[in-house]
């Protein structure tokens, strides 16, 4: 007896001990689950979060007491090597870090050029700078810079370079009045200019460089228009880049001339910059953005304009699409200069006093405003890379460090309209790349977010009826020896890798659906219509006949039926299609009802994906409606209640959360679903409920284009709060989820 109750003693401990690993391990593991998500969480808003910060601009180097006055300064790549430039030839090379920092390394004088009567720096970009001489000849220079290894050790050597020669470039002007103001723009074998005269009068030259075959000299052909629409006092001129537009800014007007042939240069735009403001103000500066199509114009009372052409309903135009204004101590001052960087649609506004303030276009943002000098800004720049800012006041040339990685991510960017340039109205869009420098981002997150929703919403309208409905009656009314067949099979579907079902609904279901769409629609109509009339029959057929079926077998019976009708359906679409859509539905949706139609659109992912969604739904749903106690339904039968009374007022409302559970696993599947909509749509971030468009969902665009996404860059940034938004979507619905789950199983479980 003693031995029988030490073994019990000794079992129930061993029990005991089995029950509190079991415990503990399961606290650790939910424990460890909670602590993945959180790491996962804060690593996403470690990774987005400096998208979100603020600019900076701090002094770091000055030069004092500058020998001459520079009408002009940059500063090369590195940072390491500044320029300044006379307007009487002279570039002096200053060193900004090293053992030499704050001193002249090289002064050059451009030696083919005498009584220089002009001077101009061409688009940041270019790094050009041109001369005009008083017998109206053009030289263009280019400060430049070469890498030696003296001794294993890197060294920058500036010099300067002659893009189109060292010989002057005559503009064949008149000889009785003098250049004394210019501005130009190159190309590969063409230079721009526009120039104004002694006499005020102004003229767009085109120069055109063709090598000679025997002296292997490049000889220029002049060809001048004189712009005689300017009235009033020029302020500004500039060209565009590809020599397409030229743009004179007077104290009130902005004129625009195409300018693309130069034999016949014509007037665009005239636009009055003062219409609407009070008569006292004045347009004060101008400038190109990078990309040139945008002008940012400033005015005396502290207000900046940017203006674009674009297309509207009376044609093309140009455009006030957005204005800035000055804030903190330059607030209320005029603008007396505008500095562009070199590729982005960031800028600085300069006033008389020093003030600076630094805005991006695209996200409507101010991002810094500050002071550099006591005074006024005579010559200030971006360097190439946008992370500094050299500058020169009060004969002291300044290097500014700035911290503005990211100018066009702002909250009202990412999730409200932006006019972006050359785009009619403000939009929605997500344009991330382009083989252009000029390009200008489009970092919207509705339209990917929309295709999220849109296909998860065409998924679960397939997937959540043929999944419920299956699970029900598989759970309720299916033969045991059925089931056990049945439920497997569904279940083991969910294990089909959905590259394979994006790879098939690509490439086979796509083209199937858009040659048999008549027959998709048909089947969509005859198929529920035949279920129903073959069970009404089969409800009616005698009870002898009924019983040759054993009980739970009956959806047997469906299967030749389904085959039939689809097969009849099928064979039909070219006879429905010849009489109501002339024979090419494609077309007759197209060009009659105007929509549009992709080959892999929103049908073929409710479709595919649907079909990847249905074995999450069933399998949870099935085994909600199967645990419903047996005495439950067996007590509702007993009290005279039929099957279907028995399953819609019991069954369903006892397993109501687990079928919720299985409807937002459905959906959770859904929206994170990557491969399928990859492959079976057109992949376009458009926002239009259509089932014959696609979509590009946030998963599917993180896929794509994080492998080509520069490592720390906005894109690359912003693809991370797209999983950010994904991860916080997902987890509210899940959280919503388990709530009405909860609440759902404390209403019913009284049954």
């Amino acid at each position: 007896m003693s031995s029988t109750s030490d073994n019990a003693l000794k079992t129930e401990s061993t029990r005991l001990l089995k029950d509190k690993v079991a415990k503990y391990g399961v606290t650790a593991g939910g424990i460890m689950v909670l602590c993945a998500l959180l790491l996962i969480f804060f690593y996403l808003l470690y990774i987005v979060k400096p998208v979100f910060n603020a600019a900076e601009i701090e002094s770091v180097t000055n030069i004092d007491e500058l020998t001459q006055i520079y009408a002009s300064v940059a500063v090369e790549e590195q940072n390491e090597i500044a320029f300044a430039l006379t307007e009487k030839g002279l570039v002096d090379f200053y060193a900004l870090t090293g053992n030499k920092a704050g001193q002249l390394i090289l002064s050059e004088k451009i030696p083919a050029v005498s009584e220089i009567t002009a001077f101009d720096a061409s688009a940041p970009q270019k790094g050009l700078y041109g001369y005009i001489n008083q017998q109206s000849e053009l030289l263009i220079i280019k400060p430049d810079f070469r890498v030696t290894f003296p001794d294993d050790k890197r060294q920058l050597l500036p010099y300067i370079s002659y893009p189109f020669g060292e010989s002057t470039i005559s503009l064949e002007a008149d000889s009785l009045f003098t250049i004394n103001k210019f501005s130009f723009a190159t190309n590969e074998e063409s230079i721009g200019l526009i120039h104004q005269h002694s006499d005020s009068k102004i003229y767009f030259t085109k120069l055109e460089g063709e090598e000679n075959m025997f002296s292997e000299e490049i000889e220029w052909t002049a060809n001048s228009t004189e712009l005689t629409q300017i009235s009033g006092n020029i302020l500004h001129t500039l060209v565009s880049p590809d020599l397409s537009r030229a743009f004179i800014i007077t104290t009130n007007q902005l004129y625009v001339f195409n300018t693309r042939d130069s034999s016949d240069v014509s007037l665009l735009y005239n636009v009055n910059l003062i219409a609407n403001l009070n008569s006292n103000i004045q347009v004060t500066a101008a400038n190109l953005l990078a990309g040139a199509n945008s002008v940012i114009v400033g005015f005396s009372n502290g207000v900046l304009e940017q203006w674009f052409e674009t297309n509207s309903d009376q044609g093309r135009d140009f455009v006030k699409v957005r204005q800035f204004e000055l804030s903190g101590d330059a607030k209320g001052s005029s603008v007396q200069a505008i500095y562009p960087e070199f590729y982005r649609r960031t800028f600085l506004a300069a006033t008389e006093s020093g003030h600076i303030n630094l805005f991006h276009t695209t996200s409507e943002a101010e991002l810094w405003q500050g002071k550099l000098a006591d005074g006024k800004i005579d010559s200030l720049a971006f360097s190439p890379r946008s992370n500094a800012v050299i500058s020169i006041a009060n004969n002291t040339l300044n290097i500014s460090k700035v911290e503005n990685e990211h100018p066009e991510v702002t909250w009202s960017g990412l999730w409200q309209e932006v006019w972006y340039e050359g785009y009619p109205e403000a939009d929605y869009v997500w344009q991330s790349s382009s083989a252009s420098d000029d390009f200008e981002s489009k970092f919207s997150l509705v339209p990917i977010s929309f295709g999220t929703l849109k296909a998860a919403m065409y998924a679960m309208l397939f997937a959540v009826p043929i999944g419920l409905s299956a699970a029900i009656y598989t759970a309720y009314f299916m033969a045991p020896n059925v089931r056990k067949f049945v439920k497997p099979t569904v279940e083991i579907m969910e294990a089909l890798p959905t590259v394979i079902l994006g790879f098939l609904a690509g490439l086979w279901l796509a083209p199937v659906i858009e040659d048999h769409l008549p027959g998709v629609v048909l089947l969509l109509i005859l198929l529920p219509i035949t279920i129903i009339l073959t069970a009404f029959a089969w409800h009616n057929l005698p009870a002898k006949i009924k019983n040759t079926v054993p009980q739970g077998w009956d959806s047997i019976i469906l299967l030749p039926v389904v085959v039939i009708v689809s097969y009849m359906a099928f064979s039909l679409s070219p006879l429905v299609e010849e009489w109501l859509f002339d024979g090419n539905t494609r077309l007759y949706i197209t060009n009659e009802l105007g929509i549009n139609f992709d080959q892999r659109n929103s049908l073929i992912v409710g479709i595919a994906m649907g079909f990847a969604v249905i074995p999450t739904i069933f399998s949870i749903a099935e085994d909600a409606v199967f645990s419903v106690p047996k005495t439950l339904s067996n007590g509702s039968l007993a009290l005279g209640a039929t099957q279907w009374q028995t399953l819609v007022k019991v069954v369903l409302l006892t397993a109501s959360p687990g079928i919720f559970s299985a409807v937002m696993m459905g959906l959770g599947r859904a929206v994170g679903e990557t491969m399928i909509v990859l492959m079976a749509t057109g992949n376009t971030p458009i926002m239009d409920w259509s089932i014959f468009e696609g979509m590009r969902t946030l998963s599917a665009n993180i896929a794509v284009e994080m492998p080509e996404s520069e490592v720390g860059s906005s894109h690359y940034r912003i693809l991370f709060l797209a999983a950010f938004v994904l991860f916080i979507f997902t987890f509210v619905v899940n959280t919503i989820a388990e709530f009405v789950r909860q609440r759902l199983r404390e209403k019913y479980s009284s049954l």
